[in-house]
């Protein structure tokens, strides 16, 4: 203990130790003067200024208090809607006031605009201009002509200096609206014009003699230069809090060393401007909360780093300490899951400071919030797989395992075992198959009970009971009609003709040849009173049946090697109802077969553990039964499964409150992870991928509310985690070789949609019918297409994916990128549907055809001598005398 504790502070320190590496600071002039001017806008909150943002008198004094402090003029934009309170107030603190009119195509409120705007020069002697309009020609909304017409009128109204806001390559194309104004108001922002922030002072001061050289002798202002602090970037453009700050400090100081007159936009923050292409809110030099964004000397630094840097490391602390309670960790699988550990409590900051540092509308707010919802369990079930790499990786080799062969039983110590085998319409040949490799067990004390149940038709029965008599006396034959609780229903019936002194009770399915030694090895484990279950895997016989069988047997193999090792070390193991021995008093105190699920297996296993039992595990395959014909079996297979283990979530919830069970508290973490995993992880990847499509069309023509890396850059890691966690521990516990381990890992993917079915289904109904899965090649593939949901949703993420991508082309937003590519990952496991579902129907699915095409093509390429026939005399060829390799 003392050294996982030991690691736990060493990684600690260094997670700390980094966060004090990478501080970043940045070097820029010192600014210790007051701006000339700055924008100012006197709203607050996300609501329009149009709709029912209406600045108050108290409001507005107390920022202009403030700004009065650092600028000696501001620039307004409109002269109405509560604007017209701020030239006499500004008055107050000494501020001149450039006054704006606000111009668009709306006549009306242009000659209110134009009305207030006069008004306010006439009486309020701080104001120093007025400006006619705001990129009113570079927006559409008035013609040139038109423009100067309204400025004329308002020079012969008033006494101050009149011009109009524009662009500067406005006023150099149109040199008649220079002429009209008495002087130049260019509006100059390097973002919007894929300036890097290194290149956006240069810029400036290149328009700003741009236009002194074209215009000599007119009095030049830049009337608007700034630099976002936040949003998203504009292909080269990259605004941010250090950008910001880095700009405008070499600005103003260029600014002032050639006497350059400029006012830097803006003042304030305004959340409200959330519709300008994500940065619109970020232009102010002090925030909505009206705190400075940024020192004017000094090193430029975040002033909430160490705040941040606290936050990380804390929760990286409380994500380590349940390493503690771990069983034996090991010095790498304590750095592993510590190292983890820390790097959530970084994400953890970095959530935190990007919901301090932006501004939220109701709709960006409930995406915001909805995304983090769906990532904490996303983030969970990546610990969870990670922690299971270090323990495997890294970590202690199993203990409970059972080795072949390690229990030896007493002498005389032979317990019957009554071996019971549900069956519903299986194929006779296959049950004969069971019942004989039954019969060939090496044990002494045994008796099998074979239960037919709701199958009328005698050819399936009439078979198998002929069979039973055929084995002798140990072997009893049941045909129950009309029986009801599915599986369990059956088994109930079994165990009412289960000889009284039968202590174990073993299931196989009718599709399982077990190994002569199944019983004589794992039954002595009993001799431990306290053991109420001991399991062995499945595993199949006829994995070479297709290519598509022998990745659906790889699939399954990953189960029983890997996690049914691991949870068997918490004593949890998950009970799959074949290859199952059960003592029967464990069985009785559980209630036996419950038939109010259809998964009475683990329904059964779990109410065991419940009580208080011991379960043990091997992985060594004492049986071996048939993989699902086709694909359709395999995908209602594991809908069964799923719905069924929804169906188990839903009766044992309650049991896993404290006291309400005999279950320790690693196998309720256990049961609690393992359905996280399974059914929250495929259930959140659908849904998070369906929220997602339903999104692109909202980013790529809305240019809203693009999801920020925060939200998609952990579902990119939770998918990298996911892919690692599958090779690694395929190739440390399952023996397969690489092939068909990809192909397992294309299998798992393809069921998601399946999984997260059998989800909404438990989660609006209570009952399913049974479906029983059809093996021993009595059915056959259907005519319909196997993935066709699958199919339209991949299509539709990749679609998805090409639209942001393609209209992105101008803006290559790095967020818009990142969140095509999550559209590509989400459309992996749908596409793995569709490419199991083709190649099912196709020749690619047989075993010859590849073997043919390696023959042909090793005698293409001269590495296998073709076969020619022999000739003898004249007379033809028989097929006897073909060389056997041409065939």
């Amino acid at each position: 203990m003392r050294a996982v504790v030991a690691v736990l502070l060493f990684v600690t320190a260094a997670h700390a130790a980094l966060w004090g590496l990478f501080q970043e600071k940045q070097q820029a002039p010192d600014f210790r003067g007051i701006l000339p001017s700055v924008s100012y806008a006197p709203f607050e909150g996300t609501a329009h200024p149009d709709v029912d943002n209406i600045p108050t008198v108290e409001k507005i004094r107390a920022d202009l208090k403030k700004l009065s402090t650092i600028t000696r003029a501001i620039r307004l934009y409109s002269s109405t809607g509560g604007v017209e309170l701020v030239p006499p107030i500004a008055a107050e603190f000494g501020l001149k006031v450039t006054v704006g009119a606000w111009i668009d195509k709306n006549v009306d409120r242009n000659e209110r605009e134009i009305d207030a705007a006069i008004n306010l020069a006439r009486r309020n002697s701080n104001v120093i201009g007025v400006v006619v309009g705001n990129e009113t020609i570079y927006r559409g909304e008035q013609k040139v002509d038109d423009l100067i017409e309204l400025i004329k009128r308002v020079k012969k109204a008033v006494n101050v200096p009149v011009t109009t806001g524009e662009i500067w390559n406005i006023w150099r194309d149109f040199p008649q609206l220079a002429y009209s104004v008495d002087f130049i108001a260019a509006h100059v922002l390097p973002y919007w014009e894929n300036f890097t922030d290194k290149q956006a002072v240069d810029q400036a001061v290149a328009m700003f003699q741009l236009l002194r050289d074209q215009f000599p002798g007119k009095r030049i202002v830049i009337a608007e230069f700034g630099w976002p602090s936040a949003g998203y970037n504009l292909r080269n453009a990259v605004p941010g809090p250090f950008e910001q700050a880095s700009v405008l400090r070499n600005f103003v100081a260029r600014a002032e060393a050639i006497g350059m007159d400029y006012n830097i936009v803006e003042a304030i923050d305004q959340p409200w401007k959330f519709f300008e292409g994500g940065v619109g809110p970020y232009w102010g030099i002090l925030n909505a909360a009206r705190e400075p964004k940024f020192s004017w000397t000094g090193p430029i630094v975040n002033p909430d780093y160490w705040k941040l840097a606290t936050i990380a490391v804390l929760v990286g602390i409380l994500m380590s300490l349940p390493i503690l309670g771990l069983a034996q960790p090991t010095v790498l699988q304590s750095l592993t899951l510590s190292a983890a550990a820390n790097g959530i409590g970084a994400w953890a900051a970095t959530v935190f400071a990007y919901w301090a540092g932006h501004y939220f509308v109701f709709g960006s707010a409930f995406a915001l919030t909805l995304g983090l919802i769906l990532l904490v369990p996303l983030v969970l079930i990546a610990m969870a797989r990670i922690e299971e790499i270090a323990a495997i990786a890294f970590g202690r080799k199993p203990r409970r395992l059972l080795a072949k062969g390690a229990a030896v039983a007493a002498d005389g110590a032979h317990p019957k075992v009554s071996i019971h085998i549900p069956a519903y319409f299986e194929p006779p040949e296959m049950l004969k198959q069971t019942l004989d490799a039954v019969s060939r067990l090496d044990y002494p004390n045994f008796e099998c009970v074979v239960i037919i149940n709701n199958t009328p038709d005698p050819a399936f029965w009439q078979p198998i009971q002929d069979h039973c008599r055929a084995l002798g006396e140990r072997f009893k034959f049941i045909n129950a009609e009309k029986v009801e609780g599915f599986k369990a229903g059956a088994l109930r019936i079994a165990m009412e003709r289960t000889d009284a002194d039968a202590e174990i009770i073993g299931i196989i399915d009718a599709d399982y040849v077990v190994e002569p030694d199944w019983l004589k090895d794992l039954v002595p484990v009993f001799a431990d009173p306290r053991v109420g279950l001991v399991q062995a895997p499945q595993d199949h016989r006829d994995g070479d049946r297709s290519l598509m069988h022998y990745i659906m047997n790889g699939e399954y193999a990953g189960f029983f090697d890997i996690g049914m090792v691991q949870r068997n070390e918490a004593n949890a193991i998950i009970v799959h109802g074949t290859m199952c021995l059960i003592r029967r008093a464990a069985m009785d105190m559980a209630g036996g077969w419950a038939g109010d699920t259809i998964c009475e297996d683990t329904d059964l296993g779990l109410a065991i553990l419940e009580h208080g039992w011991l379960t043990h595990y091997t992985n060594h395959r004492y049986g071996h039964g048939l993989l699902p014909d086709t694909y359709e079996a395999f995908k209602k297979q594991r809908h069964r499964w799923a719905y069924g283990g929804f169906q188990i979530v839903k009766k044992h919830w309650r049991r896993f409150l404290p006291g309400a069970s005999r279950l320790t508290p690693d196998q309720k973490r256990e049961y609690s992870l393992g359905w996280l995993n399974w059914l929250g992880a495929e259930s959140i990847g659908v849904l998070v991928a369906i929220l997602n499509l339903i999104w692109v069309p909202i980013v790529a023509f809305a240019d809203i509310a693009i999801p920020d890396r925060i939200l998609t850059l952990p579902i990119i890691a939770a998918f990298v985690v996911s892919l690692l966690h599958f090779v690694i521990l395929y190739r440390l516990r399952v023996p397969v070789k690489w092939g068909q381990m990809l192909g397992a890992m294309v299998a798992a993917m393809s069921v998601q949609w399946t999984v997260s079915r059998a989800v909404a289904n438990g989660l609006i109904t209570e009952h399913l019918a049974f479906a029983r899965t059809s093996k021993g090649g009595l059915s056959r593939m259907s005519i319909e297409f196997q993935a066709f949901w699958e199919a339209v949703i991949g299509v539709l993420l990749l679609a998805g994916a090409v639209v942001l991508v393609v209209t992105n082309s101008f803006k290559e937003v790095r967020e818009i990128y990142i969140f095509a590519a999550v559209l590509v990952l989400e459309s992996l496991p749908f596409l793995s549907a569709v490419a199991i579902a083709i190649l099912e129907s196709s020749r690619l699915n047989s075993f010859a055809f590849w073997r043919d095409t390696g023959i042909r093509t090793a005698e293409l390429i001269g590495l296998r001598p073709v076969a020619m026939p022999t000739v003898v005399g004249t007379s033809q060829p028989v097929a006897s005398e073909i060389h056997p390799e041409a065939s």
